[in-house]
């Protein structure tokens, strides 16, 4: 269909795995639904303490809480239509909600990829100007850097999508991934995309490299300084803090890369594979963050043990 025969078109469907049969709708369903509860129960547990316990309203807990948010929002606009596309063989979501789900997939990964910079910044200065940490790091400040984070990501997502809705969407309507993003809908517009789907890939890169880059500079700088003035076992428990975090780092942000790299220079491998890294890249984050940022500090550990602990005594 020429672009100028073009019609609107009402309604998107979530194709999925193209490739998947039917007989396995249920276990993939029954295996999303399991990495959703268990992201609302592990960033849930470490909500419910932050709101009950004044001891955990310090700098470094506040970027928990907005990495915890961030996560909890992106599962929440992507995993339940993914789930309901399996579950009850559900895939069709209008034209609009198609594109507020992309703004919301982009917004939150972008404010995930800020926080987690901003807590690698928080760790340098801990570890690296730990006498100045106080000053610098003060719960007002905190507070702003989170807010300019939510913030600045916000436009250039908002705009991605704003270019890309009145774009002649002419042919097929189905979406080959799990939820819809910039690169599967533009791909079905009925015109030369590129015009659109590289400024999305210019910035992508620019978020992804420079808040990569920050991450990679404050743990370097962490190393060196334990290296240099900390005892062997302070040294071991800093490389074994650091050497998972940077484990969920690279899962967050080299698939990523590889993923908008692939799209953007004519790469191309098996659907079922793409959209599978893109899955687990994308959902197993927000499930792990709680346990590796959150609940593995001592702090938090203390607390929850203490509450389960009183549990169990007040059990008959």
């Amino acid at each position: 269909m020429s672009e100028g025969n073009a019609t609107f078109m009402k309604e998107f469907v979530i194709v999925g795995f193209p490739g998947l049969h039917s007989s396995y709708y249920g276990l993939v369903s029954t295996a999303m639904f399991f990495v959703y509860i268990c992201t609302l129960m592990g960033n849930g547990t470490f909500l419910t303490l932050f709101a009950t316990e004044k001891c955990l309203h310090k700098p470094v807990y506040y970027f928990f809480l907005s990495l915890v948010i961030s996560d909890v929002l992106f599962s929440t606009s992507t995993l339940p239509k993914a789930i309901a596309r399996y579950w009850f063989q559900s895939g069709t979501i209008s034209f609009l909600g198609c594109f507020v789900q992309m703004y919301l997939v982009h917004y939150f990964g972008t404010v995930n990829a800020y926080i987690l910079a901003l807590m690698a910044i928080d760790r340098y200065v801990a570890v690296c100007y730990p006498l100045q940490y106080h000053t610098l790091m003060t719960n007002k400040n905190v507070f702003i850097l989170s807010l300019v984070a939510w913030c600045l990501a916000h436009a250039c997502n908002l705009m991605m999508a704003i270019r890309a809705f009145p774009l002649p969407y002419c042919g097929t309507n189905n979406i080959l991934h799990c939820y819809c993003d910039h690169i599967s809908i533009t791909r079905l517009a009925c015109t030369d995309r590129t015009p659109y789907s590289f400024p999305a890939f210019v910035f992508a890169m620019v978020v992804l490299l420079g808040t990569l880059a920050i991450i990679l500079f404050s743990y370097c700088c962490i190393v060196i300084e334990v290296l240099n003035v900390s005892s062997p076992g302070s040294r071991k428990k800093t490389f074994n803090t650091c050497s998972t975090q940077l484990i969920i780092i690279a899962l967050y942000f080299i698939p990523r890369c590889f993923n908008y790299l692939a799209a953007n220079i004519g790469i191309t491998f098996n659907a079922d594979l793409q959209i599978t890294i893109v899955m687990l890249y994308s959902l197993l984050p927000p499930m792990i963050n709680p346990i590796i940022y959150c609940l593995r500090t001592e702090e938090v550990k203390r607390i929850l043990l203490k509450r389960l602990h009183k549990n169990q005594v007040s059990l008959p």
